[in-house]
């Protein structure tokens, strides 16, 4: 399976850790998605339940979905990969799945691309991550694979025109930028230079929704309290048009890190995330 720009995705976030394999693509199948992202992890417990990379190619094609993006990569900066975190730090379960082991997994699933962050910032220079970042495309593109760089307000790489500076300088076909919504809205873009960002540039969609007053805390919020796309207050109609009218080639996902959502029996979370994207995209689906 291959995925289209504007194909809905259903991002691994927007369902509780621990849901299996079979239930996160039933999920997906049930609102109306084209594809899946995943974490390592995802795929990691899938295989601990003795499920081979076959089978989980076969409950894809079987389910007509697609891998659209494997995250996180968080190695790719200056001195990040040197950063060694105790299993017993790693609450994500991030950190075990390095450069070699994502990768497999992308070749085992056909993923479509990877979604690079700035995890522990560092005293780099723009060169230094400019650098890093073409690296990482041209690893990537022995696999096939493209690279979107998300920029999160917390991070170095807060914002739009942060994080397509190094997509810029680096100049790799396979490197962009992933917008979520979230991060645009609630860090220090300027939401107007997201129309300086040619559409093939853009790589990946994210949409969720948060109220208007920004919450007192970002990273719990981002991490327990979104909102699905149209439940809340950011000005996703002008988002989606400037998308639009770019020509941004990238799927839109719902990624919707929220502990109300979590409570939900995946099918009907994967249904509601699905009848909210569609509902916000309107004609632009």
């Amino acid at each position: 399976m291959s995925l289209e720009p504007g194909d809905l995705v259903l991002c691994s976030g927007t369902l509780k850790r621990g849901v299996s394999f079979a239930d996160r693509l039933a999920a997906a199948r049930e609102g109306g998605f084209a594809g899946v992202s995943l974490w390592g992890r995802d795929y990691q417990a899938a295989r601990d339940e003795g499920l081979g990379d076959k089978d989980l190619r076969a409950m894809l094609d079987d389910n007509g979905l697609a891998v659209a993006e494997l995250d996180p990569v968080w190695w790719w900066l200056p001195g990040a990969r040197d950063v060694v975190i105790p299993p017993e730090y790693d609450t994500e379960d991030i950190f075990r799945f390095g450069e070699d082991q994502l990768f497999e997994i992308a070749d085992a699933l056909g993923a479509r691309s990877v979604n690079a962050v700035d995890v522990f910032g560092g005293d780099w220079i723009l060169d230094q991550a400019v650098e890093a970042f073409a690296g990482l495309c041209d690893s990537a593109a022995e696999h096939g694979l493209l690279v979107h760089l998300e920029f999160l307000p917390w991070s170095r790489i807060n914002s739009v025109e942060s994080a397509y500076e190094i997509v810029r300088l680096a100049d790799r076909p396979n490197g962009g930028i992933v917008v979520d919504a979230w991060h645009l809205f609630r860090g220090p873009s300027h939401l107007e230079a997201l129309k300086s960002v040619p559409g093939d540039r853009i790589l990946n969609v994210q949409l969720d929704d948060g109220p208007a007053e920004p919450e007192s805390d970002l990273l719990t919020a981002t991490l327990h309290d979104r909102l699905l796309p149209g439940e809340g207050d950011f000005d996703l109609p002008w988002l989606i048009d400037v998308l639009v009218t770019s020509g941004a080639h990238a799927p839109f996902g719902v990624e919707v890190f929220s502990d109300d959502l979590h409570l939900l029996e995946p099918t009907e979370a994967g249904r509601r995330a699905g009848e909210s994207v569609r509902r916000v995209l309107g004609n632009n689906r």
